[in-house]
């Protein structure tokens, strides 16, 4: 048997990695993800019995920043992600291939495992003048999306510009950048948004591709639910400061220093969807908001081009007047209210000494 025909399982056991390994390599994706404990044993099941995934990663209007992201996830490593997961046949950042030779390994792809590869796209693809700002091997990425997208099994686009265009498509979007879904409309796709995404997130959507098959249940922008449902502020460990009313008014001023809510510094907790709070960066060690800085949101559709990022929450950029009138206000009147409680509390114990 070929070695590219061995089930995960068998790969597993060929490079001495033991079930128990195995499991909780299992139990942790399966944590991550949202699924029910009493899943595991057949997640792991399911899992073994997989073959490895061909995946062929296009990049086209982008900084590299998604890819060296992923190659900074602990669960799975990129190593354990690559080399026992799945098949990273076409990666510009990371194959040794280059020139004709790498462009040679992309259609044997394509043409190996028609219908069933995995494509992840990370960047805009520009759309003026034909797309002759960016190209590849003599062919823009727009011919190159549709020619891959074809025979692939489904698609992850990684990173806000792909999603959504991201920073390729602020105004004045001199290239006319769109996401991978404003294009491709026949496959399924989900899109894993972030500048750049948490590395997490892509191995955990990858992983529940090959478990499943299918790719995970995802919200109104399709962005994989079991991380993006709730939003920064819900996860966040300053919101108590926030219910009390208590907020840094500059970076360095006595409330910074307690680490209070950084709304009125422009923070983007309340609207933007992300699983920074709970899952981190750089192995879990922090995340811009424990590091003192506002979310800047770009986990959200032209988060570049709504307003400053260090300007509060405005109607108009970043959703209705009511909700985010709503979200202003609950911060201050829950503080006022936290405080009225406190002076009353005071008062009891002043007056029964």
């Amino acid at each position: 048997m070929k070695e590219h025909e061995l089930t995960l399982g068998e790969e597993l056991r060929r490079q001495g990695i033991s079930r128990r390994s195995f499991l909780k390599f299992c139990a942790g994706v399966a944590s991550t993800m949202a699924i029910p404990a009493t899943m595991v044993p057949a997640m792991a099941a399911s899992l073994a019995q997989a073959r490895r995934q061909s995946v062929i990663w296009m990049s086209y209007q982008e900084c590299t920043a998604c890819i060296e992201s992923l190659t900074r996830s602990f669960a799975p490593t990129v190593e354990n992600l690559i080399f026992n997961f799945i098949s990273l046949d076409y990666q510009h950042a990371l194959q040794a291939a280059a020139g004709r030779q790498a462009e040679e390994a992309l259609h044997n792809a394509m043409e190996e495992n028609r219908g069933k590869y995995l494509v992840i796209v990370d960047g805009s693809i520009p759309l003026k003048d034909d797309g002759v700002y960016s190209t590849v091997d003599g062919h823009t990425n727009l011919e190159s999306l549709r020619e891959v997208a074809a025979g692939a099994a489904a698609i992850v686009s990684i990173g806000t510009c792909a999603c959504y265009g991201g920073v390729g498509a602020a105004r004045p979007n001199p290239t006319g950048a769109v996401g991978v879904d404003q294009i491709i409309t026949d496959k399924p796709i989900v899109n894993v948004p972030g500048c750049p995404p948490i590395p997490e997130v892509m191995t955990g959507v990858l992983t529940s591709f090959l478990t499943f098959g299918q790719l995970p249940e995802v919200d109104h922008l399709k962005r994989p639910l079991a991380f993006f449902s709730d939003t920064i502020h819900d996860r966040c460990y300053r919101r108590p400061f926030y219910d009390q009313g208590k907020f840094a008014k500059s970076f360095d001023d006595e409330g910074a220093r307690k680490g209070w809510c950084l709304y009125e510094l422009g923070c983007k907790g309340p609207i933007a969807h992300n699983a920074c709070a709970t899952l981190k960066f750089n192995q879990g060690v922090s995340w811009p908001v424990q590091s003192g800085h506002g979310c800047l949101g770009c986990s959200e559709p032209d988060f570049w081009d709504k307003d400053s990022f260090y300007k509060p929450l405005s109607a108009g950029q970043w959703g209705s007047a009511e909700g985010i009138a709503i979200a202003a206000a609950a911060g201050v009147a829950l503080g006022a209210a936290s405080a009225v409680m406190s002076r009353k509390n005071q008062d009891k114990i002043s007056g029964g000494k």
